[in-house]
């Protein structure tokens, strides 16, 4: 399994609130994507994802209307 640093971003609904609520953990995960998909509870989820060429992987979540980012970069 691949090792990650996983930062993820919550966009915040609030009108006149810019900032974002950021969580960082450390993970293990052979595909980012289907680890997001597992992570997220929702009616409605959509996912697209992006890798670069240094490794990282950012993964898009659209929960239920919750917008998200995870950015897996590997330790």
């Amino acid at each position: 399994m691949a090792e990650y640093e996983l930062v993820r971003e919550i966009k915040n609904l609030c009108p006149n609130n810019q900032m974002r609520d950021v969580f960082f953990e450390e993970i293990e995960t052979d595909d980012p994507a289907s680890y997001v998909n597992s992570f997220l509870k929702g009616n409605a989820v959509s996912l697209s994802s992006e890798r670069k060429e240094d490794g990282t992987v950012i993964v898009h979540a659209d929960c239920d209307g919750l917008i998200q980012k995870f950015i897996f970069t590997p330790v």
